[in-house]
């Protein structure tokens, strides 16, 4: 049985320790931490219908020669020994690898210049989950905190629209992002928006069998009569006081609601679902955000988490051996990546949900002596499917050995707009920071070019 915790040490508002909570009257952990994560509130952003993303985070950076951005002309040091593999869309041609893929182009949009000129996984990350740069850039192995301490989009969007969400308005899985070491990177969580604005992280393994998450459930030494014996008394306390708080009574709701669990139960999943999406952490972590936005979450984060019997590590820091990772590492991408967008397509789901495969950066454009890539900020490709976005299109151009960008850049200022506006959230949006000023929310321009 699975457990999945808080990531670091609860509080509440009013400073007691979740121990000291716990003598006053428990519910277990994610009972009490519940009305604080409610309690997040945000000005001036709305939606007019349920709009979510999933966001793909590729922990190292796949090499855009081998995947969006194939140059099969340019020399074979620059190439590499991988070819490419016709798509759908007329005209296109994408890493010979991305075989399913290859097959939803007609889905997806890529960019192809989009570019941080950072070449430091955390450092170029912050940015990249942020839309911020870095202070300064080309640090590897950065803290969070201030001065980094913009908040993700996890945070932006938990901070405006968790008011009309009963989970979680922001959700990640399975693990955070961390350089070897477990150095976890900054600009993953709400930063200067505070503590209860932080995505929702689950730590989990949801291919291992059973997974339950604690406080969806009554904990063992509260049956189901003492719980709503505990509801009456918090109700009747608030009445005396006058001060019934609505989260409070959210979180007494959510803990008591069938679906609500039923978002993560995955065990409902038929088993050719559960095979279709690959019996992987990040396959199951992939259809465990299908269900989270069929349950009304507008952004889920998946990682990249490291797979075993794979070059560097697992992930797609691909310094040595490119391509044996790229044949080895894939197919579980490609698995999961295709089954989530025809899932979401078949459940009528994929037009109000655009799913981002992202990453911190791209590959240098020549293999090195290890045969593999190395850090490249200057320039790396993003694909973005569904939620509004113009299946088919490609937008930007990088020069002959995808190196730098010829035309159309963007910047991740742009990339967020753009996520920010297929997720419905106005462009006059605000945040407030730690002296209580208004900062705009949109810190680019929207990709028009491809929009529906």
């Amino acid at each position: 049985m699975l457990s999945l915790l808080a990531s670091r040490p609860v509080r509440l508002c009013d400073g007691l320790s979740r121990r000291e909570a716990l003598t006053v009257g428990s519910l277990g952990a994610f009972g009490l931490t519940l009305p604080g994560l409610l309690a997040a509130r945000a000005s001036g952003a709305g939606r007019k219908g349920p709009k979510s993303v999933v966001l793909l985070f590729l922990l190292g950076a796949p090499p855009q020669q081998e995947t969006w951005d194939p140059k099969p002309d340019s020399p074979v040091e620059a190439r590499g020994d991988l070819g490419v593999i016709r798509t759908a869309t007329p005209g296109l041609v994408i890493g010979e690898t991305m075989v399913r893929t290859a097959r939803l182009t007609e889905k997806i949009a890529i960019l192809r210049a989009v570019s941080t000129n950072d070449n430091a996984h955390s450092a170029s990350g912050y940015y990249m989950t942020t839309g911020v740069p870095h202070a300064p850039m080309q640090v590897e192995n950065a803290k969070p905190g201030a001065p980094n301490d913009r908040p993700s989009m996890g945070g932006v969007v938990r901070k405006l629209l968790q008011p009309r969400c009963r989970l979680p308005a922001a959700v990640t899985l399975p693990e955070q992002i961390a350089n070897d070491g477990n150095l976890t990177w900054p600009g993953q969580d709400a930063g200067f928006l505070g503590r209860g604005a932080d995505p929702w992280l689950i730590n989990c393994a949801p291919e291992k069998g059973e997974f339950e998450v604690p406080g969806l459930a009554l904990p063992p030494d509260v049956p189901a009569a003492r719980f709503d014996g505990r509801k009456r008394l918090l109700g009747a306390l608030d009445r005396r006081s006058g001060a019934e708080d609505a989260h409070v009574r959210r979180a007494f709701e959510m803990i008591a609601s069938p679906a609500a669990r039923k978002a993560f139960d995955l065990d409902a999943e038929g088993t050719r679902t559960r095979d279709r999406y690959g019996r992987t952490r990040f396959g199951q972590s992939c259809l465990l955000a299908r269900r989270l936005v069929e349950a009304g979450v507008p952004l889920v984060r998946v990682n990249w988490t490291r797979l075993p019997n794979c070059p560097n590590n697992g992930h797609w820091d691909t310094h040595q051996k490119n391509s044996e990772a790229m044949r080895k590492m894939m197919p579980t991408l490609d698995t999961a990546y295709t089954a989530l967008l025809e899932d979401l397509s078949d459940r009528g789901l994929l037009d109000d949900t655009l799913v981002v495969w992202m990453a911190e950066f791209g590959r240098t454009p020549k293999i090195n002596g290890a045969g593999g890539r190395d850090h490249w900020g200057p320039v790396f490709s993003v694909a973005l499917a569904g939620g509004g976005v113009r299946g088919g299109a490609v937008y930007g151009a990088s020069d002959k050995l995808a190196a730098y960008p010829k035309d159309g850049r963007v910047t991740p200022q742009e990339l967020h707009a753009t996520i920010y506006h297929c997720l419905g959230i106005p462009r006059d949006a605000e945040i407030r920071d730690t002296v209580d000023r208004p900062l705009a929310v949109y810190r680019g321009e929207p990709v028009r070019q491809i929009l529906g």
